[in-house]
């Protein structure tokens, strides 16, 4: 009798002390799950603690976990994409490591995508999050309100399930900078929330930084959306016609007052005002094509270093 399969993929980076207890809880979730097969793929992002030797010592425990290691620090969702790219099954969970995400929410998840859906991502009831973090996690779902047309009523977590033909269609990106909120967004509408529970991170602290946050943020942008670049025409609309607005002003002022002094100093501040947004959409602008350039210069998405199974593909 044919089972259908889930696969769980969980990134790991600092997670030496408690990836093991994270495995072993989802193993027993899973494994109480009546017809389903289950594989979980933990992929190490060149982490410097010694967790893949840890996914080392329970691959070998277990058959059906899978373990690999990145040959530098990609991050988040390009180890995302490295895992699915080695998921077999007909449903693809993303977990995170530090067990904030209880796996008691997998079948949740998965009872919520039966009810037609193609993707479910976790809403939590009770984020347990710290305020930089609930901030951050907060200013990420209006970006992808804004840029990535995420529908406005979902929640997109770090937690959720698809269907195996959005994770095919996943995986046929080439691009150097992958946003996975951004490839479900661009694959599918046909989207739900199921309420999870949340806890507190099972040990260390979260491995974003705000410079990590911004640059998550500016990736997922310039990848997936060209609206930055329609609010610089806009801006430069703007400022255009502020200016030529103060020049008109600034000549009836002369016509009316011809003996008055020149404003040196607000001549000055509205150089300064012009050529700071001139650089900022020239920056904004050099995002773009560095990004271009680095795509058709074939630069790998990732590289796979060791992995505690037969693998052919080393370079994706």
């Amino acid at each position: 009798m044919y089972l259908e399969k889930i696969s769980v993929v969980i990134p790991c980076y600092m997670s030496e002390g408690f990836i093991e207890s994270t495995v072993n809880e989802i193993v027993a979730v899973l494994e109480n799950m009546d017809g389903y097969d289950y594989e979980i793929i933990l992929v190490s992002d060149s982490s410097p603690d010694d967790v893949f030797d840890r996914i080392s010592g329970i691959s070998n425990s277990n058959a059906k976990i899978k373990g690999l290691e990145l040959s530098r620090n990609f991050g988040q969702h390009v180890a995302l994409l490295a895992g699915y790219r080695e998921a077999t099954g007909d449903f693809i969970v993303s977990m995170d490591d530090d067990g904030q995400t209880p796996a008691s929410g997998i079948p949740i998840l998965l009872e919520k995508l039966k009810d037609g859906y193609d993707v479910v991502f976790a809403k939590y009831k009770n984020p347990k999050q710290a305020g930089f973090r609930r901030w951050g996690s907060n200013l990420n779902q209006r970006i992808m309100d804004w840029g990535l047309s995420k529908p406005k009523s979902i929640d997109a977590t770090s937690f959720f399930i698809l269907k195996k033909f959005i994770c095919d269609e996943i995986k046929k990106t080439t691009i150097p900078f992958p946003y996975i909120a951004g490839l479900v967004f661009r694959t599918t509408q046909n989207i739900g929330n199921a309420d999870v529970d949340h806890r507190e991170r099972a040990g260390g602290k979260s491995g974003y930084s705000i410079n990590k946050l911004f640059s998550l943020w500016l990736n997922g942008l310039t990848t997936f959306s060209i609206k930055p670049l329609r609010i610089a025409t806009f801006v430069g609309i703007i400022v255009a016609i502020a200016g030529f607005v103060g020049m008109v002003l600034v000549f009836i002022n002369w016509a009316i007052h011809p003996d008055a002094p020149l404003g040196y100093s607000s001549t000055m501040t509205v150089m300064l005002f012009l050529g700071g947004v001139i650089m900022l959409m020239l920056g904004l602008i050099g995002e773009y094509i560095g990004r271009v350039y680095i795509s058709i210069n074939n630069t790998s998405q990732y590289v796979i270093r060791k992995t505690t199974y037969e693998n052919t593909r080393n370079d994706e």
